[in-house]
């Protein structure tokens, strides 16, 4: 059962969105809204931040102390590939790398509608190949990601895959978007809530905008529609009350199907993007725990702790 902190979120989030909802707000107030509600994060105690370029694409090493500094975690925010950037997911990249233990790499890919696919994927390429330039073996990165971010990092395998390149050690999808068509069924089943139906409507936008001339079943834009052997292990989170959740479950059921090996954890009746809420949502922490199990369950390590 969700926790007392999740059921006054839902009723914050809620009061929050729907005069927003009613407003029907463009795409430039809702990415400065985004922004400007990611200046009341604070960063983990003990978690230092550093600007870099990636061949000329902003970026930012995100390194708590005593991190190992010879793995990486690359990380892919969310936002529907409309919105979001390094100041958006700052805390949470922090306090993944801090539970983690290693360092990460934060990306400001580019934004649809400005720059459809494939611009977010090139971007993660981009990431990824820097990474390897770097001195990073690929079996030192892990890929992660949340909602749209989470979907990137699944394309950004089978697209390294397809194309023969050394693959990285595991991906961490929190939530991935891993099917822009969010079919009809699955809508009806989530508009029985306000919550989700504002978070439904807005999403189902945002998927044409960054397709844009591609087929939103394209591959390496909806991942569950991609050949999903010869990937590396998977940690896939969802929530079974979210808008993403009976696609992510088709997703994680068609990779272990095809012999890629395949963590699935689901938590009970949380929002979607319920990560990004960690200092507030116990659910949200225990989630980022079972990552840091993960991630030393790949690598050898012993899990970070982390308050």
């Amino acid at each position: 059962m969700p926790s007392t902190q999740h059921l006054l979120l839902k009723q914050l989030l809620t009061a929050a969105t729907g005069p927003l909802a009613r407003r029907r707000p463009r795409l430039p107030a809702m990415r400065l809204a985004f922004e400007l509600l990611s200046f009341g994060q604070l960063m983990p105690w003990n978690v230092f931040m550093e600007d870099a370029s990636v061949d000329g694409m902003p970026a930012e090493w995100v390194r708590p102390a005593g991190a190992d500094a010879s793995r990486v975690i690359l990380y892919l925010h969310g936002g529907g590939y409309v919105l979001g950037s390094l100041n958006t997911h700052r805390a949470l990249v922090g306090t993944l790398a801090q539970r983690c233990g290693v360092t990460a790499l934060a990306i400001n890919y580019r934004k649809a509608p400005e720059y459809p696919f494939p611009a977010a994927l090139e971007d993660a390429l981009l990431a990824y190949r820097w990474l390897l330039a770097q001195g990073y073996a690929s079996h030192n990165i892990m890929v992660a990601g949340d909602s749209a971010g989470g979907g990137l990092a699944l394309s950004l395998l089978v697209a390294l895959r397809d194309g023969g390149e050394a693959l990285p050690a595991a991906a961490i999808g929190l939530s991935p978007w891993t099917d822009l068509m969010l079919p009809s069924g699955l809508m009806r089943r989530v508009c029985q809530e306000e919550s989700q139906v504002l978070e439904a409507l807005e999403i189902r936008g945002w998927g044409p905008l960054y397709a844009s001339a591609t087929a939103l079943t394209h591959p390496l834009v909806s991942p569950v529609h991609a050949r999903l052997h010869g990937l590396p292990p998977l940690l896939i989170q969802i929530s079974n009350a979210e808008v993403l959740g009976d696609d992510v479950q088709r997703f994680a059921e068609k990779a272990r199907a095809a012999g890629t090996p395949v963590t699935l954890q689901v938590f009970d009746g949380l929002v979607h993007w319920w990560h990004l809420f960690w200092r507030f949502l116990p659910e949200a922490r225990t989630a980022l725990d079972q990552v840091a199990v993960f991630t030393a369950e790949i690598w050898g390590q012993t899990a970070a702790k982390a308050a």
